[in-house]
């Protein structure tokens, strides 16, 4: 089993994850522009928490060190399973930066629970125009990576039997 701390972040980024993809497409099903504002900032305010978790995760984890591996899996198969992790981890990252600086290109400074964030970069169309192009990018790559990681978890579970699923939820007592 993981440690606690280390499973409840991984869930909630996974669910501020979900939310803030599920605003950003039902905003664009939205013809009011009070909703679709409302929606947008909702999906910048779930970007941002990830990106509050991914440092919390990343502090949590240098302090662990390395955690111990499950079952007997193939050295190339755990090489491709940290390049993953590692690539996720860095789309966690770069995603809401990606998200903060489009904000900031577009002129919209960006807010997080009332409080306004220094712009990363200056207004800027051309600029704007780049970064919704490769958050959009980032997005689906992202998304591939996350499919990924699922299915890995699935075959784990189902065909390898072993535990590196269980090792991920939360411990049933009694």
């Amino acid at each position: 089993m993981r440690p606690r701390s280390l499973m409840i972040l991984h869930w909630l980024t996974a669910l501020f994850l979900l939310l803030g993809v599920t605003l950003i497409l039902i905003r664009d099903q939205v013809d009011g522009r009070t909703m679709r504002l409302w929606l947008l900032e909702g999906h910048r305010h779930f970007g941002l928490l990830v990106l509050l978790l991914f440092f919390v995760r990343a502090v949590l984890r240098w302090r662990l060190g390395r955690l111990p591996s499950e079952g007997n899996t193939a050295w190339p198969l755990r090489a491709a399973a940290a390049m993953t992790h590692l690539a996720l981890y860095v789309l966690i990252l770069v995603q809401p930066l990606l998200g903060w600086a489009l904000s900031n290109a577009e002129g919209k400074p960006v807010h997080f629970f009332g409080i306004t964030l220094p712009a990363l970069v200056g207004s800027d169309e051309d600029l704007a125009d780049t970064l919704t192009t490769w958050h959009a990018s980032v997005a689906w790559l992202l998304l591939g990576l996350i499919t990924l990681h699922v299915v890995a978890t699935l075959w784990h579970h189902f065909i390898l039997k072993d535990r590196v699923l269980r090792m991920m939820l939360p411990h049933r007592r009694g």
